[in-house]
Protein backbone atom coordinates (compact mmCIF):
# COMPACT_ATOMS: atom_id res chain seq x y z
CA UNK A 1 0.00 0.00 0.00
CA UNK A 2 1.04 3.29 -0.08
CA UNK A 3 2.30 5.37 2.32
CA UNK A 4 -0.21 8.54 2.14
CA UNK A 5 -3.32 5.99 2.07
CA UNK A 6 -1.53 4.34 5.49
CA UNK A 7 -1.46 7.97 6.57
CA UNK A 8 -4.69 8.75 5.68
CA UNK A 9 -6.34 5.89 7.48
CA UNK A 10 -4.00 6.03 10.31
CA UNK A 11 -5.57 9.99 11.00
CA UNK A 12 -9.19 8.98 10.50
CA UNK A 13 -8.90 5.55 12.74
CA UNK A 14 -7.63 8.23 15.68
CA UNK A 15 -9.81 10.68 15.27
CA UNK A 16 -12.94 10.47 17.88
CA UNK A 17 -16.64 11.83 17.03
CA UNK A 18 -17.21 14.67 18.30
CA UNK A 19 -20.42 15.31 21.35
CA UNK A 20 -22.96 16.97 19.85
CA UNK A 21 -22.31 20.00 22.46
CA UNK A 22 -18.56 20.33 20.72
CA UNK A 23 -20.10 21.09 16.89
CA UNK A 24 -21.77 24.63 16.61
CA UNK A 25 -21.49 27.41 14.26
CA UNK A 26 -21.13 29.72 16.83
CA UNK A 27 -20.36 33.69 16.53
CA UNK A 28 -18.79 33.21 13.03
CA UNK A 29 -21.74 31.34 11.38
CA UNK A 30 -24.27 34.06 12.81
CA UNK A 31 -22.18 36.40 11.38
CA UNK A 32 -22.47 35.01 7.76
CA UNK A 33 -25.89 34.46 8.40
CA UNK A 34 -26.91 38.31 9.32
CA UNK A 35 -24.64 39.19 6.71
CA UNK A 36 -26.33 37.12 3.86
CA UNK A 37 -29.71 38.22 4.89
CA UNK A 38 -28.25 42.03 5.13
CA UNK A 39 -26.93 41.41 1.39
CA UNK A 40 -30.22 40.07 0.08
CA UNK A 41 -32.02 42.79 1.54
CA UNK A 42 -29.74 45.35 -0.14
CA UNK A 43 -30.18 43.64 -3.79
CA UNK A 44 -33.88 43.39 -3.33
CA UNK A 45 -33.97 47.17 -2.87
CA UNK A 46 -31.62 48.00 -5.74
CA UNK A 47 -33.52 45.57 -7.99
CA UNK A 48 -36.95 47.76 -7.17
CA UNK A 49 -35.06 50.91 -7.22
CA UNK A 50 -34.08 49.90 -10.77
CA UNK A 51 -37.49 48.42 -11.71
CA UNK A 52 -38.67 52.07 -10.53
CA UNK A 53 -36.30 53.78 -12.70
CA UNK A 54 -37.25 51.92 -16.21
CA UNK A 55 -40.95 51.93 -15.77
CA UNK A 56 -40.52 55.98 -15.55
CA UNK A 57 -38.13 55.42 -18.49
CA UNK A 58 -40.18 53.66 -20.44
CA UNK A 59 -43.37 55.67 -19.36
CA UNK A 60 -42.20 58.72 -21.10
CA UNK A 61 -41.02 57.16 -23.96
CA UNK A 62 -37.17 56.84 -23.50
CA UNK A 63 -36.95 52.92 -25.00
CA UNK A 64 -39.13 53.80 -28.19
CA UNK A 65 -42.37 53.35 -26.94
CA UNK A 66 -44.67 55.96 -27.48
CA UNK A 67 -45.24 58.14 -23.88
CA UNK A 68 -47.78 57.19 -21.45
CA UNK A 69 -50.44 59.68 -20.72
CA UNK A 70 -52.41 58.25 -18.80
CA UNK A 71 -52.64 54.45 -18.75
CA UNK A 72 -55.88 54.06 -16.94
CA UNK A 73 -59.00 54.41 -19.36
CA UNK A 74 -61.60 56.56 -17.49
CA UNK A 75 -64.54 54.50 -15.60
CA UNK A 76 -67.57 55.56 -16.87
CA UNK A 77 -71.05 55.56 -14.35
CA UNK A 78 -72.84 52.64 -14.42
CA UNK A 79 -76.43 52.29 -13.40
CA UNK A 80 -76.80 48.56 -11.86
CA UNK A 81 -80.19 48.64 -13.45
CA UNK A 82 -79.73 49.00 -16.51
CA UNK A 83 -78.03 45.61 -16.78
CA UNK A 84 -79.12 44.34 -20.01
CA UNK A 85 -79.16 40.12 -18.82
CA UNK A 86 -82.01 40.85 -16.42
CA UNK A 87 -84.50 41.74 -19.36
Amino acid sequence: MSPALVLAAAVLANDPVPKDDDVVAGGWGAFFVVALIVATVILLLSFLKQMRKAKEAKEAGVYGDPPVEDIDPPVEDVDPSDDPGER
